[in-house]
């Protein structure tokens, strides 16, 4: 077995290996180490466990920092959809994680996979390695049969669905940068105002527009953008709330962030994808408001958590310290 680094790693196995991977997302993508290495103060770095010819390991891990002084105490190593392994042999797992921490010992304060899938079969040798398991809920939704779904979904959000139907209020793949700017400007307000934490510049945005990587759902009411959903996609696998935004105190009988949602859920049903991802609902002891807002949507609740290693802990605490005062680190 060798080791392979970022564009070391042929795109012809590295995708045949993602098709072939249940747990495989458009987070492992090269098209998504590809946009991470677009954008200033954002990079990415990929690791491929190789054998004649065959990747039986790989990761995605994005590193990121805010700008100026901050920078330095929020430099974090994020590998959305955790790492992927195509058998349940230690030694590939091992390699591969003994790798991810070679790469980013210096660059990053922590290392947190954030899991989509389940990966209780690798606990032990991720605690080996120096992670522990963070309890974190998630819900996904099963969008292949809408009538079957909405028995499930909270009568109040079938009242709001149903009653914006009756209204002008529609969905539409975005097709435009200028669209873009629109939702980025809503989403920018939503952080700054009530989210609280940082956001990746509009160039991400736009990148992601200008890949494969997935669609951009807006809400309008009368010809108006009033809420969005930016969606990684795997095709006929899933599709995920990456990011969600809506002029919710402006338009209040419309119900923007609901209807966002629910795009992207018929967005789902009406192209083959079996799997909406809500991509996390917090931690089970913590309370938070919007885990309410998913769970009405019907989703089943799952519990696959998150891996973290400190890298640092002194500055991790530090991270930690500024993240209450100001929102430092996402």
């Amino acid at each position: 077995m060798e080791i392979l680094l970022n564009d070391s790693i042929p795109i012809t196995a590295w995708k045949e290996f993602l098709l072939k991977n249940k747990h495989s997302t458009p987070f492992q993508s090269p098209e998504f180490y590809n946009l991470f290495n677009s954008v200033k103060n954002l990079s990415a770095h990929a690791i491929a466990v190789y054998d004649s010819g065959i990747i039986n390991a790989l990761a995605v891990i994005t590193l990121q920092r805010e700008s100026g002084f901050k920078g330095y105490f929020s430099r974090r190593a994020i590998i959305y959809g955790g790492v992927l392994v195509n058998d349940q042999k230690e030694i590939t797992l091992e390699i591969l994680l003994d790798k991810i921490s070679c790469v980013t010992k210096r660059k990053a304060i922590y290392i947190e996979t954030r899991n989509f899938s389940d990966y209780k079969i690798y606990n032990d040798i991720f605690r080996k390695a120096g992670y522990k398991l963070i309890p974190t809920i998630n819900f996904q939704i099963d969008t292949t049969d809408l009538e079957r779904l909405s028995k499930s979904v909270s009568a109040s959000r079938l009242r709001q669905i149903k009653k914006t139907q009756k209204q002008n209020v529609r969905w539409k793949v975005a097709d435009s940068i200028d669209e873009i700017r629109i939702f980025y400007a809503i989403l920018t307000n939503l952080y700054n105002k009530r989210i609280r934490k940082p956001l990746f510049p509009f160039e991400f945005f736009e990148n992601f527009f200008r890949s494969d990587l997935g669609k951009y759902l807006l809400v309008l009411y009368n010809g108006i953008i009033i809420g969005g959903i930016m969606c990684p996609i795997i095709e006929g696998r899933s599709i995920y709330e990456f990011y969600i935004c809506g002029l919710d105190g402006e338009y209040k009988e419309q119900y923007p962030s609901v209807m966002a949602t629910w795009a992207a859920i018929e967005y789902a049903n009406q192209n083959n994808i079996p799997l909406f991802d809500f991509m996390g609902a917090g931690k089970p002891d913590e309370a938070y408001g919007v885990r309410e807002f998913k769970a009405r949507f019907g989703g089943k609740q799952v519990e696959y958590g998150r891996f973290l290693k400190i890298n640092n802990p002194i500055l991790y605490q530090t991270g930690k310290l500024a993240l209450k005062c100001g929102k430092l680190i996402s």
